[in-house]
This record gives C-alpha cells, structure tokens and sequence, in this order.
C-alpha cells in the first residue's frame, strides 16, 4: 500500500488512476525530469536519473492497477481465480504473491500478516482466498507474468 499512494503522490492521483490523465502527467513529468537535459557532471543529473527511473516504474506500476486495465483483463482474471488453483504462494510485507495452476501469478497489496496466517490455517486454501482475498485487494498480474508472455 505505501508504495501505491507514494507513485499516487508522484503523479498526483487522489483516487482511481485515469489512463489518459495518468499518461499525460507522465509524459510531462519525464520533459521534467529527463537525464538527457542535464549536462555531464552536473550534480542534478544523478537526481533526474532517479527521479526519471521512479517516474517510469510508477506509471507502469499505476497503469497495472488502473480500472480500465483491470476490467480489460477480468475475463481472463476471472477464469484464473474460479477455475485454478493456487500453486504456490508468499506474503513479503503487505504484498500476497499467489501463483496458480494455469500458469499465471497475481500481486495483491495490503494483505496483512493477520489475513495471511488466517489463509494458510483455512481448511480450504482455494475456498478462502476465493472469499477473503480476491474480492478485497487491490491487485495486478505479476510483473514476471507480464515479461515471460
């Protein structure tokens, strides 16, 4: 979640991401914060090279979650979570990383470590995710999903 509202933050998102605001804001703050307009050994270089970095990670990060992105792969999303099961699992803060059978793995923010324990102690692991974890997290396909295909 604090990694949602600091790229939130960057692009000055209040609450659901827009696509067409979103690439606009981008693309202004990349004319911003470009590396190439800096000259060799300035000291604002090393800055705009991070901050452009961040800039690219956050849009591709927001545009991941964004509503018309999400409803553009529901299908597919649907038929993964009631037709798969769950293959293998991690929880690393407040991110659940669930990888199912048909192949695919999905990120899903502001799972707590309460929730994740109450998950891996259901009696039906597939049965409780299907309840408590799908419909309750914001979520996206995994970045490695997204490289492999």
């Amino acid at each position: 979640m604090k990694r949602i509202k600091e790229y939130k933050k960057l692009f000055e998102v209040e609450k659901d991401v827009d696509l067409k605001t979103l690439k606009k804001t981008y693309r202004n703050l990349v004319k911003e914060w470009h590396p190439d307009k800096y000259q060799e050994g300035d000291p604002k270089l090393v800055e705009a090279q991070e901050k452009s970095r961040k800039i690219i990670d956050g849009y591709h990060f927001l545009v991941s979650i964004a509503p018309e992105t999400k409803e553009a792969y529901l299908e597919e999303y649907t038929e993964t979570i009631t037709n798969a099961a769950i293959a293998d699992y991690q929880h690393k803060g407040m991110l659940l990383e669930v990888s199912f059978t048909d192949g695919t793995t999905y990120e899903y923010f502001g799972v707590t470590k309460q929730m994740y324990i109450k998950m891996i102690n259901a009696s039906n692991l597939n049965r409780f995710a299907r309840r408590s974890i799908y419909p309750n997290y914001i979520y996206r396909k995994s970045k490695r999903d997204l490289e492999e295909a």
